[in-house]
């Protein structure tokens, strides 16, 4: 027979949470291997049967510069703030590729498993969380090769390169923000799963990956800024490629994501609760 006393201290409650409490750093942690499963098992899934496997990771950036290079850079002859475009437009398509590809996943990453949502519990956006470990994946991969680009064109990383992993840090933040946002919304409503390519296609556009921030009148620029992407993809360039870092354009892209994955979390937890009925 158990006393009471020796189980004093370990009540655990299950309900739902509001506002920015609602994600549990503890409760992540004590899910951790979820969560590792979880990722492995994408990637898995993503290159199994494949002739090239993890190499297609490298492709879509790779061959989308190709195609942009010929285009944008040969024909229409878009600037490039002084380096060669193709170095250019990579070192923007590479992140963006990890956001759109990470934003595609996590839309979808509810209705997809929707098996584990209606049988056991854990926390739900784990699922969206863990699609974005996998791309990380891929974009360590298309990083490698983005630095192979550049010496061949004779770029040498500066001091700026310092701000890499707060531009990936701050990548995560919008993709988790807009990512978790329309998994919860799938749920309800699956036109989601139709809109979400055509909203990243327009996505792209809007944001400066196959042209530079120079080429917006600068009293425009702050309104550019509004688009988390955009502040972040010329940052990215600014660490790698070395030209100057926009702090105000970067200062608003940041306040923008963080804005964005309060949005998406606290919808996300409003909603969590009537998953297992409606998915």
């Amino acid at each position: 027979m158990i006393d009471s006393a020796d189980i004093e201290g370990f009540d655990t409650h299950i309900g739902p949470k509001h506002g920015l409490n609602a994600i549990d750093p503890r409760e992540l942690i004590r899910y951790r291997e979820l969560i590792h499963i979880l990722i492995w098992r994408d990637i898995k899934v993503r290159y199994k049967q494949t002739v090239l496997g993890a190499a297609w990771a490298i492709f879509q950036p790779f061959i989308s510069m190709v195609v942009f290079s010929i285009f944008f850079g040969g024909l229409v002859k878009v600037p490039s703030d002084g380096f060669p475009y193709p170095v250019f437009v990579y070192a923007g398509l590479v992140p963006w590729t990890f956001f759109a590809n990470g934003l595609s996943g996590a839309s979808s990453s509810l209705t997809g498993q929707s098996h584990l949502i209606s049988k056991i519990y854990f926390p739900r956006i784990i699922l969206p969380l863990a699609t974005f470990g996998a791309r990380l994946v891929d974009f360590a991969i298309s990083i490698v090769i983005l630095f192979v680009l550049m010496l061949y064109y004779s770029i040498i990383p500066t001091a700026q390169i310092a701000l890499f992993p707060v531009m990936i840090l701050v990548t995560l933040i919008t993709a988790m923000g807009v990512g978790t946002f329309l998994s919860a919304l799938e749920v309800t409503y699956r036109d989601v799963n139709h809109i979400t390519p055509f909203l990243i296609q327009l996505w792209m556009y809007a944001t400066p990956v196959i042209y530079p921030v120079s080429i917006v009148p600068e009293k425009w620029r702050w309104i550019l800024a509004l688009n988390p992407m955009a502040g972040i993809i010329d940052g990215y360039r600014a660490c790698l490629l070395g030209h100057p870092v926009n702090w105000a354009g970067l200062a608003i892209s940041s306040a923008m994501a963080l804005i964005l994955l309060a949005i998406g979390v606290v919808y996300f937890k409003r909603v969590e609760r009537r998953f297992a009925d409606v998915i």
